[in-house]
C-alpha cells in the first residue's frame, strides 16, 4: 500500500510539473534569437499565448540593477499580475538575447547576480516582501526531494533559460527534451581521491543512486568518450588533470550535468574551436575567453546535454549545485526545473539552470 501511495504521487506530480500552462516564457523583443526560440519553445510544449511575455531590453549579457528593475523585473511583474498569473505560473523560462548578469558588487555577501535567479524571487516581491540584494538567500526547496512544488507553500518561481552558443543548438536542446526517457548511466567524475566537500557530494550520489546507473571514478584520470551518458557532474576546468575541452560523450536525450566550476555560464557567446583551458595567471590573460580561463555550460549544450547548470560570477562551492540531490530528484521522477532546484542552495545569487523546465525521463 505504502509503494502504491508513492507511486501515485510521484504521478500527480509528474503531471502537474508538464502542465504547459503553468510556464510563462520571456521573449527580449529587441533580439531576434529570443523570439525565434521563444516562438519555437511555446508551439512544441503547446504555451498558451497568454503565457509569453515579450519585455524590450537590450540584447546584452550584462546589465546594471537599474536596467535589470525598470526593463525586466517591472514588466515581468506586471505582466503576471494583469493576466492573473502569479499563482498559476510556476516557471519562468528566459531565452538567449535576455539579459543574463546584474553588475554588482562582489564576495560573499555579493549584489550582483543572475538574473534569471534574482527572478526566482519575484513571487515574494509581487507578494509584497522585496528580497534584500546583499548576498544570497535560502531556497526553500533545496533538498526537498518529496516535496509538491506548488504556490502558496513554495513561494518562488523556479526559472530555467533555454541558450546556448545559437538558435539550432537551442531548437536541439528543445528536441531532445521532449524525447527524454529514463536509461543510461550518471558518471561522476572526482579529481582525486580526497575527502573534500565536492568529492563528497558525488561519492554520496553514487550512493542514492542505482549501482547499474553510475559511473563513479574516484582516480585523477578524466573521463572523456562515455557512452549512453544520463546525467554527468565533475570539477571541470577545476580539474587540474581536464586537458580537453570537449568531453566527447554519447549523450541520451534528456541527460543533464553540473560542474563544480565558477564562471562556466559567464556567457553564451562561443569562442573559436581552437579555443582552450588555460590558468588565472595574468600572463595567461590573453588567453581568457570573456573573462575567465574556465570551462563553459553552453559546450555542454553544444555537444547533446539537454540540460546544465553554471554560473554567472563567482558562487562558491557551498552555493553550487549538489549532485547528490540533483540526480536521485531526477531519476526519482522530478521534472528538470525541480531537480535543479532542488540541488540548488541558495537564490538571488549566481546560479543558473539552462534547459526546458518541463523535462522529465519517461519510464
Amino acid at each position: 500500500m505504502a509503494k502504491r501511495l508513492a507511486a501515485l504521487l510521484l504521478l500527480t506530480l509528474a503531471l502537474e510539473a508538464e502542465d504547459p500552462s503553468a510556464v510563462l516564457v520571456i521573449i527580449n523583443g529587441r533580439s531576434a534569437a529570443s523570439r525565434a526560440i521563444g516562438e519555437y519553445y511555446a508551439s512544441k510544449r503547446g504555451i498558451p499565448p497568454k503565457n509569453r511575455c515579450v519585455v524590450q531590453t537590450a540584447d546584452l549579457e550584462e546589465i546594471d540593477r537599474s536596467t535589470y528593475d525598470r526593463e525586466i523585473a517591472r514588466p515581468i511583474a506586471e505582466y503576471l499580475r494583469s493576466h492573473r498569473l502569479t499563482e498559476k505560473v510556476l516557471f519562468l523560462v528566459t531565452t538567449l538575447g535576455v539579459p543574463l548578469k546584474i553588475q554588482g558588487s562582489g564576495g560573499e555577501h555579493a549584489e550582483r547576480a543572475a538574473v534569471d535567479s534574482e527572478l526566482t524571487l519575484l513571487y515574494q516581491d509581487l507578494k509584497g516582501k522585496p528580497h534584500p540584494l546583499a548576498g544570497s538567500l535560502p531556497n526553500p526547496m533545496f533538498g526537498n526531494w518529496n516535496t509538491p512544488f506548488r504556490h502558496p507553500q513554495i513561494p518562488i518561481y523556479m526559472v530555467t533559460r533555454l541558450a546556448g552558443y545559437s538558435v539550432e543548438d537551442v531548437r536541439g536542446m528543445i528536441d531532445r527534451s521532449l524525447v527524454a526517457r529514463n536509461r543510461g548511466v550518471v558518471v561522476l567524475d572526482l579529481k582525486s581521491s580526497a575527502d573534500e566537500p565536492g568529492n563528497d557530494w558525488l561519492r554520496n550520489a553514487a550512493l542514492f543512486l542505482p549501482d547499474d546507473r553510475v559511473l563513479l571514478d574516484e582516480t585523477e584520470k578524466v573521463i572523456y568518450g562515455a557512452k549512453r551518458v544520463i546525467g554527468y557532474a565533475s570539477w571541470g576546468s577545476n580539474d587540474p588533470h581536464r586537458k580537453q575541452r570537449k568531453l566527447g560523450f554519447d549523450w541520451l536525450p534528456g541527460a543533464v550535468a553540473t560542474e563544480f566550476v565558477s564562471t562556466n555560464g559567464r556567457t553564451f557567446r562561443q569562442p573559436p574551436e581552437s579555443w582552450a583551458f588555460s590558468s588565472w595567471k595574468l600572463t595567461d590573460r590573453m588567453k581568457w575567453w570573456m573573462g575567465s580561463p574556465q570551462s563553459l555550460t553552453a559546450d555542454l549544450i553544444h555537444e547533446g546535454a539537454s540540460g546544465a547548470s553554471g554560473h554567472v560570477y563567482e558562487p562558491y562551492l557551498a552555493q553550487t549545485p549538489r549532485p547528490d540531490y540533483l540526480f536521485p530528484a531526477y531519476l526519482g521522477g522530478r521534472n528538470l526545473a525541480e531537480s535543479f532546484y532542488i540541488a540548488i542552495p541558495g537564490l538571488s545569487w549566481m546560479n543558473i539552470v539552462v534547459g526546458d523546465p518541463l523535462t522529465r525521463l519517461a519510464p
